[in-house]
């Protein structure tokens, strides 16, 4: 390697870009290539650096493995950058098992926290965990920008399972090696982290004077105490219902009885499960509970028979935690063991909070991502896109196949339980 592909690669390293392309800009080599790939990844030239780096890997030959597999791994961080989702990372974990087999651990760890980030930003909570359980932040000579990366998804993932206290743990680790590589955007990223800590992440319901619902604003670690108590709460953050610890304890991998009973699938009966935790300690209005289940404001006979249907499988599910008993007006939520009820609602209302949750990272989403991370179809993900770009909470950049979608931060409280994240724990 010569001294001017040395010289850049150090600038890279220490987030130099224009010092980098300063050095290699007019140069064509499949080096040259690969780091004014990188560079203009740094610079937030997303399309031309990914067609620099696959140029990068056609140049290198055949016996040049190691350099193909670097091209890949910085490809797919830029991929992920521009949130392009295309499935499952086998091809980067592929990469990662060659470059370690070839001693270069750096970027086999690289390429491991990449396809870790991209399983957790589709919510596979559980592929991700795999990938970060190995990696130990206190290992000698691991590079500190590694290291404060690696402490970042690790705090995510306890931030999505709820468990604080190792998030605390692991973005201490990630702050001190971000200012031991002194690169200003990883430690401006541990300081948000450790923000949202200290930011509501939910609000508990309760009953006010002449029945107007008054609210509580819970910081994460508030509702992890909230969700491993004796009480029943029926949680709108994650649709699901139940009481007793929501993950496992801190510092074990799972294993207890399920204590939730999830119905993100079943939207009626968390709609009619909502209704009645809302209602208690006394009844829900059985027109009411139409209204909140079926959407209609004029209920008929046909209504009624499907309400009592949807509530007899609603009573079934729910036998664990409570009973559901007809009244004179409608129906009401009774716990068992003289339980109280709570109720956990997002931070912001309405049906897309998950979807302005992912968009509020900063990044410009693909309606094919969106729908990947969601676990919806592209068709259902567009509508909500045109209602919310019709109220002006998001836009977009590019037509056809190179459209993206953009929308504001939100500012004031956390997002971490609007996240897709729980279908491997469940």
């Amino acid at each position: 390697m010569d001294s001017l592909i040395t010289a850049a690669a150090r600038a890279l390293a220490a987030g130099d870009a224009l010092g980098a392309l300063q050095r290699v800009a007019l140069r064509d080599d499949p080096p040259a290539l690969a780091l004014r790939g990188i560079a203009m990844a740094q610079l937030g030239e997303h399309p031309r650096a990914r067609e620099l780096l696959r140029r990068a890997a056609k140049g290198f030959g055949a016996h040049e493995e190691l350099a193909r597999a670097r091209c890949v791994v910085a490809e797919a961080e830029v991929a992920l950058a521009q949130r392009d989702l295309n499935g499952p990372p086998h091809a980067l974990v592929a990469a990662a098992a060659a470059l370690a087999v070839r001693g270069d651990r750096a970027n086999a760890l690289q390429a491991r926290l990449i396809a870790a980030r991209q399983w957790l930003l589709m919510g596979r909570l559980g592929e991700a965990a795999a990938l970060l359980a190995p990696i130990d932040l206190q290992e000698p000579g691991m590079p500190p920008a590694l290291a404060a990366v690696a402490g970042l998804a690790l705090a995510e993932l306890a931030l999505r399972s709820l468990r604080v206290a190792a998030a605390r743990e692991a973005l201490a680790q990630a702050r001190e090696a971000a200012a031991r590589a002194r690169v200003p955007a990883l430690a401006a990223e541990v300081v948000e982290a450790l923000a949202a800590l200290q930011r509501p992440a939910a609000r508990r319901l309760l009953p006010g004077d002449g029945g107007a619902a008054q609210e509580q604003p819970l910081r994460l670690d508030e509702v992890a105490a909230l969700l491993a108590s004796d009480l029943l709460v029926v949680d709108a953050c994650r649709h699901r219902l139940g009481a007793g610890a929501a993950e496992a304890p801190e510092g074990q991998g799972g294993g207890a009885a399920p204590t939730w009973l999830s119905l993100a699938r079943r939207p009626i009966l968390f709609a009619l499960a909502y209704a009645l935790a809302q209602a208690w300690p006394g009844d829900a209005d059985r027109d009411a509970l139409i209204a909140s289940a079926f959407r209609t404001r004029e209920p008929d006979e046909t209504h009624r028979a499907r309400l009592r249907v949807e509530l007899g499988r609603l009573r079934a599910l729910a036998k664990p935690w409570a009973r559901i008993e007809a009244t004179a007006r409608g129906f009401a939520l009774r716990p068992l063991d003289g339980r109280e009820v709570v109720v956990l609602a997002p931070p912001i209302a309405g049906e897309q909070a998950s979807l302005l949750a992912l968009l509020a990272d900063g990044a410009a989403w693909s309606t094919s991502a969106l729908a990947l991370a969601l676990g919806d179809s592209q068709r259902t993900v567009q509508r909500a896109l045109a209602e919310l770009q019709a109220q002006g909470r998001v836009r977009s950049i590019g037509q056809a196949r190179t459209q993206r979608w953009l929308a504001p931060p939100l500012a004031g409280f956390t997002t971490i339980l609007l996240l897709p994240g729980v279908r491997s724990f469940e």
